[in-house]
């Protein structure tokens, strides 16, 4: 058995004893109840209230120091950390013996007494009175160098948390821009409603999807890729504005910008064009940068950004001839488009349909250059089914992706409505030779579309990917909290 292991079970093995004595001393080491009149940091307010009042605060044991007779201890809850003074004279022999042999680091307390301040000038507490309130039965990650190994902290994520500032401050500023985006929307008359996460028939992306079988319906359903076209079928019900914040899953590859499982922000919005589209994601985000920067200004990875709007804007097709030297209306011929991955060291599979050559050049040759929050936009006709085509020329279509930092966070559509020319693009993307992540033909989708559907705009954001980049962090594993994971080796 190797020693770290025999070790943690030694300190176990003592904290279980540890248990026991708690027991004998409060009848049970896990209270269904115990005394707080105030939160740490609420109570350190009132130090020098005169007199200080007398104040129970409950929460998590950070450090202990003992010193014969008298104890400090650091005690944290969900809004800070508050200094105890424990001393035998003011808790008495018999409770205190019990906190000396008794309390570790990691054990929940309900402690009580009248605040002062220590001698160099720390707001704490007087403790009077003092209850177990859950024993820890493990021991803590050592508190002044956090927790470093990256497999600990993605596996046992709550340990992350409670032991790195950082990791717990993200996922803080996580919930903030959620909640910030989401009041947006409320307060510009979109309606938040909820689609199914199993489905009939998978659509709104390409993407492999998971499986799972219904059993009491006798057939098999899947875990949704997207939630675009029920949020559709809600504008052909007369909802003007409708939006959504929801896991999505894809049954593909994991890396540092790819999860399986993912929260998206889907927005749709009756009678608005891509330019409004575009307006409305620079407000989404640009609120959401102000969440955890103070301002318009991020430093992300190394590169200062200024979010004002308006963004650039470059087309697909200027994108390839500057960063891939290639011009997508001067050849139709896949073997040019190849040979231009080449020549930047990418390698495209022959047989691919085109919208994964294009996609693939692309993400390697195009996108990390996008830095600052560039529109990337008219896309070609044969890599978005669900958009309008563009007026000026059918071959492209009233799409934008939004890069920033060279990645990709959001996707948007001037939304087609017309059922037959729908019907048309499916078919002929589902009938594409080599093209297994193509979309099924949704019929029930189709009906509701010859129902009539306004002309209308739809945006998409990828909540982890932007949860990722403002908080810098290194992997898109690192913005969720619980993140899919191989099983241990």
């Amino acid at each position: 058995m190797p020693e770290s292991t025999t070790t943690s079970e030694k300190l176990f093995a003592a904290r279980k004893a540890k248990l026991a004595m708690i027991e004998e001393a409060q009848r049970t080491a896990f209270p269904r109840r115990v005394l707080r009149s105030f939160l740490a940091n609420d109570a350190a307010q009132h130090v020098d209230d005169a007199p200080p009042p007398q104040v129970d605060v409950a929460g998590r044991i950070m450090s202990i120091r003992r010193m014969g007779k008298t104890a400090f201890a650091h005690l944290r809850d969900r809004s800070g950390e508050i200094q105890l003074f424990i001393n035998e004279k003011m808790l008495g022999e018999g409770s205190y013996k019990l906190m000396r042999d008794a309390l570790d680091v990691g054990d929940f307390v309900s402690a009580g007494g009248q605040l002062f301040r220590t001698r160099t000038q720390e707001p704490s507490i007087r403790v009077e009175r003092i209850t177990i309130a859950a024993k820890s039965l493990r021991s803590l990650p050592e508190k002044w160098h956090g927790l470093q190994d990256p497999e600990i902290r993605l596996r046992q994520r709550y340990l992350d948390v409670l032991a790195n500032s950082d990791t717990r401050k993200r996922f803080e500023f996580r919930a903030q821009i959620i909640s910030t985006l989401r009041q947006i929307l409320d307060d510009q008359d979109f309606l938040e409603v909820e689609t199914p996460t199993l489905q009939p028939i998978y659509g709104g992306g390409t993407a492999t999807p998971f499986i799972t079988h219904y059993a009491s319906l006798g057939r098999d359903y899947y875990l949704r890729i997207a939630d675009e076209l029920y949020l559709k079928r809600l504008l052909v019900a007369g909802y003007e504005r409708v939006y959504e914040i929801c896991k999505n899953f894809r049954n593909e590859g994991v890396d540092s910008t790819h999860s399986p499982e993912f929260t998206m922000l889907e927005a749709y919005q009756a009678f608005a064009d891509l330019d409004e589209m575009r307006t409305l994601t620079e407000t989404l985000l640009v609120a959401a940068v102000n969440v955890v920067h103070g301002s318009t200004q991020a430093t992300i990875n190394e590169h200062t950004i200024d979010f004002s709007p308006p963004w650039k804007r470059l087309t697909y097709r200027d994108a390839l001839r500057k960063y891939a030297q290639i011009d997508i209306e001067a050849t139709d011929d896949n073997t040019a488009l190849i040979e231009a991955a080449q020549s930047k060291g990418v390698t495209i599979d022959r047989n691919w349909p085109r919208p994964k050559q294009l996609d693939e050049l692309t993400k390697h040759v195009v996108e990390p250059n996008l830095i600052k929050p560039t529109f990337l936009e008219r896309y070609p006709a044969e890599t978005a089914p669900l958009a309008k085509r563009c007026d000026d020329d059918p071959r492209y279509v009233e799409r934008f992706e939004l890069f920033v930092d060279g990645m990709e966070i959001g996707n948007a559509y001037a939304e087609l409505n017309d059922p037959i020319d729908q019907r048309t693009r499916l078919e002929a993307q589902s009938t594409t030779r080599n093209n297994e992540e193509a979309m099924p033909v949704d019929e029930d989708f189709l009906l509701a579309l010859e129902h009539g559907m306004t002309p209308a705009g739809g945006v998409g954001i990828g909540i982890d990917r932007l949860v990722m980049i403002l908080t810098n962090a290194p992997n898109i594993r690192e913005a969720i909290l619980f993140p899919q994971l191989r099983d241990r080796s």
